[in-house]
């Protein structure tokens, strides 16, 4: 096994300290408190498509600011996941069941949950009809659906394999994810060609594919076998982060960490038998040999969605079938009575946990002046961070904005594009009980 913190010297008094910061940063960052006003009294029916971290956030900050609404989530997920865990199970840092807690866990008082699936979105008729036909109607409606993994998409491919013959892909799920460490670890052992993609879809925390492999090759220096190892990342377009800051950051550590790149590659087909991948470029078709692959699928909207009226209709966001919404306000434009958040969105940037922390602050806060017959000022600015693992022990926590401006939440603590051990302490130990303060509606 390889040594998987470099810094066990640090004192116990070091992370007390970290925590204590990471608390309070995490207190300021928050817009606003669940109950700081009294709240609403109404009637009001509001629907939650989805209880994944956005609808439940949402669901908490609605039962506390509203006083007789009746609230229902709708999602037959009776696990519920906490996603940014899966790259340290993938890092064999994390049991499998760290993601994993029940969802009826996170439900507050008084909200309902149905635990059905969402069939179909009905917003002329404001209505919802579960998979199973169960009509809902609604006077407000919040679709937190998230966004539905595409590995069809990719001609070969079978997540049954995961974990064998070099296939490894983070994204399925913590079983799949302990299984992508087991296989990355065995090729950690013996070498040869690895390869790292993502898709040309939108898709959720862009920064996951390059974590992994810089975790590969750390893993691979710590076994003594980097030598052997022959890593490559093929970019889907010309970068390899959004923020051409961060792409030219991560492109001077690829080129010292020894990790080659080639641009606009974008996964079409795998053989897994042959350990072959097919990527689409500019010139046509070419295959890439690998013994190990960490295989990223394109990400859409979910079928309800998609083919709902309340996917965009035309522009760059209308292919995938996310939610028309105002990136300011996260209000759909043509069903005032709608809004989305989290991954299912259909705003320029934003699909992360730390997205949905100040997504859905910005949701309810409109949501509730509208019941209250007031207005609301509050503004989603594109937040999103990545704390983006480039070694075990190392990470650099990058937060931008729609414009592409770094936005860093500790300015003079935390170098945004600095490999900083209290950074990895974020990952790996902060932020996941800042993520479930979030589901409770607190951060």
């Amino acid at each position: 096994m390889p040594t998987l913190v470099r810094d066990a010297g640090r004192s116990a008094l070091h992370r007390r300290g970290f925590l204590g910061l990471a608390a309070a940063g995490g207190a300021s960052l928050a817009v606003g408190s669940a109950a700081a006003a009294p709240p609403v009294r109404s009637k009001a029916r509001i629907v939650i498509a989805g209880a994944g971290a956005a609808g439940l956030a949402v669901a908490s900050r609605l039962a506390a600011r509203l006083d007789g609404a009746e609230i229902t989530l709708v999602d037959a997920r009776r696990e519920h996941f906490y996603q940014p865990g899966y790259t340290l199970v993938a890092a064999g840092l994390k049991p499998v069941g760290y993601p994993v807690s029940r969802t009826a866990e996170w439900v507050p008082r008084g909200v309902k949950l149905v635990e059905q699936a969402v069939g179909a979105f009905e917003p002329a008729e404001n209505r919802i009809v579960t998979a199973a036909g169960t009509a809902i109607p609604y006077d407000f409606l919040v679709v937190a659906t998230g966004l539905a993994l595409d590995y069809g998409a990719i001609e070969g491919m079978d997540t049954a394999r995961i974990g064998r013959d070099g296939l490894g892909s983070v994204y399925a799920g913590p079983e799949a994810a302990h299984a992508t460490w087991l296989e990355m670890s065995r090729y950690a052992e013996r070498g040869g060609d690895a390869l790292f993609q993502r898709p040309a879809t939108e898709m959720k925390c862009a920064g996951a594919p390059l974590k992994y492999a810089f975790i590969t090759d750390d893993v691979a220096r710590d076994r003594g076998a980097r030598g052997r190892c022959k890593l490559t990342y093929a970019a889907h377009n010309t970068a390899l982060f959004s923020v051409p800051i961060v792409h030219e950051k991560v492109r001077m550590l690829f080129a010292d960490r020894g990790i080659g790149v080639v641009h606009n590659h974008v996964l079409k087909s795998i053989d897994l038998g042959r350990k072959r991948a097919t990527f689409t470029t500019p010139q046509g078709t070419t295959e890439l040999p690998y013994d190990f692959i960490n295989v990223v699928p394109p990400m859409r909207a979910p079928d309800a969605v998609r083919k709902s009226p309340l996917a965009w209709q035309s522009g760059p966001l209308a292919a995938d079938g996310w939610v028309e919404a105002d990136k300011a306000t996260l209000r759909h434009p043509r069903f005032a009575n709608v809004f989305a958040v989290g991954d299912v969105a259909g705003v320029p940037k934003g699909k992360t946990a730390a997205s949905v922390k100040w997504q859905v602050p910005v949701a309810v806060d409109h949501l509730v002046a509208d019941i209250a017959k007031g207005k609301s000022g509050a503004v989603y600015n594109g937040y999103t961070s990545c704390p983006l693992i480039t070694r075990i022990g190392r990470a650099m926590l990058v937060e931008f904005d729609y414009d592409n401006n770094l936005v860093p939440s500790f300015p003079g603590i935390i170098a945004p594009l600095e490999e900083l051990w209290i950074t990895w302490l974020m990952k790996e130990i902060a932020l996941k009980p800042t993520y479930l303060a979030m589901l409770r509606g607190y951060a």
